[in-house]
């Protein structure tokens, strides 16, 4: 039997959470029905109050019954709770109901607790973006069709249904005790042939490699994954959301990309792969202030604009940067024919001058090893170059760490 938190606004939502609590010990498991009410006297009687939750943080809400201040409190002392139950095994999931300030409430605690923990969050918000509440974990959002306010024949469907859900995952069981050792890897349409072959190379060496997409969300969900511990190497062979940031384009991981390694630790392998290209939605919607740069329709949905000298040099001294303050081993390999397939000579974006201006911006600012290769980015030679280079920090840094155990 397993033990599901069952967390919500209970001055406002209590009935049904309590009817979620019922359903979940109907199908043979025990909830833990937990306060995070910010105002008002629980509808029903919580397993865990909302003074417990606070004092985990060491918080306490604000004299102001000011919904908004302590809506911001509550969420910022679920997190700590929720990681202090899961660390010491008293939870194997959660799940809540909410409108918008029971969703930035429990998702908030959901986001701290790790990848693969389940967590099931109905709400009245699931149908459109739902970015800054799942952040970088696995919340499973669900619609709540109608409002959460009161028991009806859509919503006692609803939330029996989430029920039954968070039951099935708590019930699933993995066996991870013979897992391979973790590896990371970033990749983007234009080094897809990079990447897949580097994959295969550490995979015959016996490593598991997981591919995140630097698609913004990728590459912050990659950065989460890093933060946790599990990996073993990084192959951030495609750093392109870097220049999405600096231009303001839309496929931005925000200005915290790259920093994981670092305080992680993990031996790295980083490549400057398509930080010539920064992308856009469909052409019209483009700025027009960036009228006359240098476009690549790569399908009707993203526009490609190739990045100048000026912000490669700038691209190129970010890069250096991130990667000098990662106390673990850390190459930087450059591909000196083309960072991407259309920045190749004859291809659209080929631009020797703004190439330059990176990899010397790369040279000039780099305090780790940089590695040069006459080669196209998706070539044999380099994916293979990377992978052995990465094998090879791997097994510098574990030695490292055996010498000093």
């Amino acid at each position: 039997m397993a033990t599901i938190a069952v967390i919500g606004t209970l001055d406002s939502k209590g009935h049904e959470h309590a009817f979620v609590a019922e359903e979940i010990r109907r199908l043979g498991h025990q909830p833990l029905l937990i306060d995070t009410g910010t105002l008002g006297t629980p509808q029903v009687h919580p397993d865990r109050t909302r003074d417990q939750v606070l004092a985990a943080a060491s918080l306490a809400f604000p004299e102001a019954e000011d919904r908004g201040q302590r809506v911001g409190v509550m969420a910022a002392a679920l997190p700590v709770y929720l990681q202090q139950l899961a660390e010491r095994g008293e939870i194997d999931g959660v799940i809540s109901l909410g409108g918008g300030g029971g969703t930035a409430i429990a998702t908030a605690g959901m986001r701290a607790l790790p990848i693969g923990f389940p967590k099931v969050m109905v709400s009245t918000l699931a149908s459109g973006n739902t970015a800054h509440y799942v952040g970088t974990k696995d919340i499973v959002m669900m619609p709540s069709i109608v409002d959460v306010a009161g028991l009806n024949r859509i919503s006692r469907m609803i939330f029996a249904r989430a029920a039954g859900a968070i039951c099935g995952m708590v019930e699933t069981r993995l066996d991870l005790s013979e897992t391979k050792p973790l590896i990371v890897a970033s990749m983007f349409g234009n080094t897809t042939d990079l990447v897949n072959m580097a994959k295969a190379h550490l995979e015959e060496e016996g490593y598991e490699v997981l591919v995140f997409h630097a698609t913004g969300t990728g590459g912050k969900t990659m950065e989460s994954l890093i933060e946790s511990g599990m990996v073993t190497g990084i192959l951030d062979l495609t750093t392109t959301e870097w220049a999405d940031e600096l231009v303001g384009a839309t496929l931005s991981a925000g200005p915290d990309r790259m920093d994981a390694m670092s305080k992680a630790k993990v031996p790295t392998v980083v490549a400057p792969g398509c930080l010539d290209m920064a992308n856009y939605g469909e052409r019209e919607t483009v700025p027009q202030e960036l009228a006359g740069r240098n476009f690549y329709i790569h399908n009707p949905q993203v526009t490609l604009m190739r990045t100048n000298a000026e912000e490669c040099a700038q691209l190129g001294k970010i890069i250096a940067e991130k990667s000098n303050a990662n106390e673990a081993p850390v190459s930087i390999l450059i591909p000196t024919k083309a960072i991407s397939i259309i920045s190749a000579e004859g291809q659209p974006f080929y631009d020797p001058a703004a190439d330059e201006a990176l990899f010397s911006a790369i040279r000039e600012h780099a305090r780790v090893e940089v590695c040069e290769l006459k080669e196209e980015i998706n070539s044999a030679v380099f994916a293979k170059a990377c992978a052995d280079k990465l094998l090879e920090l791997i097994k510098s840094a574990q030695s490292g760490n055996n010498q000093n155990s």
